[in-house]
């Protein structure tokens, strides 16, 4: 549990760095990227390496119901994603989609894994995306709502890209060992 717990540590302080302490990220500049992409990469190899082993009580566990709301909020979340990087509609909505998809894919997840493993990483990487959400709200503007019309191409570009992440995705969870469906 420690590699799980320092892990998600690790990812939320390289994560807020710049928002909590902004005079030491810019004194850092350029040189300190490569360190937030070192902590980044290690907080996420101790996620995996951590999550994988541990043992905990488990409150909760797989219900069918509600994997069926488990997979669907999943694939919402690729979508966000995917919509974010490619400037589909969904940006005009969501102030800030990658954060949103992160909460909604924590969510996700902790409806199907009531264990202390699953309630560390879904729950602390939940906290985390809902702090860095306040904290840029706090600290920047809100920007106007784009107008314009729909880009189809952007569209079917970010609902092709979530069909795609959804299957690869879903193909590594039963490789692992965690099944998606049923």
């Amino acid at each position: 549990m420690g590699l799980l717990g320092s892990g998600v540590l690790l990812w939320s302080l390289a994560h807020l760095l710049k928002r909590v302490t902004p005079g030491l990220r810019s004194r850092l500049g350029s040189a300190g990227r490569p360190l937030v992409a070192l902590s980044i990469v290690l907080s996420v190899v101790l996620m995996v390496l951590g999550y994988q082993p541990a043992e905990g009580p488990i409150w909760w566990g797989r219900q069918s119901a509600l994997v069926g709301i488990n997979n669907l909020l999943a694939f919402v979340s690729f979508y966000i994603i995917a919509g974010s990087l490619v400037g589909a509609r969904i940006n005009r909505f969501i102030r800030h989609p990658q954060l949103t998809a992160v909460k909604l894919w924590a969510v996700a997840h902790l409806l199907v894994n009531g264990d202390l493993a699953s309630l560390m990483l879904f729950g602390g990487l939940l906290i985390w995306a809902v702090l860095t959400v306040i904290l840029l709200n706090r600290q920047e503007e809100s920007p106007a709502p784009e107008q314009g019309p729909i880009a189809w191409a952007r569209e079917l570009g970010a609902l092709s890209a979530a069909i795609v992440i959804y299957g690869l995705v879903g193909y590594a969870h039963g490789w692992l060992g965690y099944p998606v469906h049923g």
